[in-house]
């Protein structure tokens, strides 16, 4: 099957003068499980090219056995390094889409038409979309075909306020995730700081955290293979 993941192309993590975009981990993690399984991935981000790297997901201490397969591993980083642009991409032709977080997407991804109608077409084909960590940000402005937002009713998960908190970054992103998604009428639920945690409500996934993103990517592969 065809999966399409989409990466943020914002590095400016808000006024700190820091760099930030997406989280490696995130990223390496479900594109393995999903090419493991047999399945073709293709890139896609809002300017094209290559998507900027939050420097601390390259840090020692963030690395993990699939970070480190993709650090050795030629063909998936010249793939990473010319994402094609997401408004170029023909989302009918995909079968699923996987969303990595970071911080990256809170900026751009979640105020993006594009990607809103992405996760939009796609749910209204009966294909599902999982996301992870800071990307269910993204569902801030998707609407359901009613009107209402995407999450109301739905169960969720995603990068929680006392996680951002953890990482000291409340008073620089742009909004805190876990307040949208419960103003928005989510369902929100969670587990421990940094503990794996994924959501399935229907077609759309989410998970909490780094962490979680093999799981999400898991739960992906089962919808595939049921719908």
């Amino acid at each position: 099957m065809k999966i399409l993941m989409v990466l943020t192309s914002h590095d400016k993590l808000g006024d700190t003068g820091d760099k930030t975009g997406f989280w490696l981990e995130e990223f390496a993690a479900p594109y393995y499980v999903l090419k493991d399984a047999g399945h073709e991935i293709t890139l896609a981000s809002p300017a094209g090219g290559k998507p900027p790297l939050d420097p601390k997901s390259d840090e020692p201490d963030a690395q993990t056995a699939a970070t480190e397969r993709y650090k050795k591993d030629s063909e998936a980083q010249a793939q990473l390094a010319s994402t094609e642009k997401l408004a170029d991409v023909d989302v009918a032709s995909f079968d699923g889409v996987f969303y990595p977080g970071g911080h990256g997407p809170l900026w751009d991804l979640a105020e993006s038409a594009v990607s809103k109608a992405v996760i939009e077409d796609t749910l209204a084909a009966g294909k599902p979309v999982a996301l992870v960590c800071h990307a269910p940000a993204v569902l801030k402005n998707v609407t359901a075909p009613n009107g209402d937002p995407i999450v109301k009713g739905r169960k969720v998960t995603g990068f929680t306020n006392q996680e951002e908190d953890a990482v000291g970054l409340t008073d620089v992103v742009p909004f805190l995730l876990e307040d949208v998604l419960i103003e928005q009428g989510g369902t929100f639920s969670k587990q421990g700081v940094f503990e794996p945690y994924v959501v399935q409500d229907g077609l759309l996934i989410t998970g909490q955290n780094p962490p979680s993103s093999e799981p999400a990517a898991e739960k992906l592969l089962e919808a595939l293979k049921a719908a």
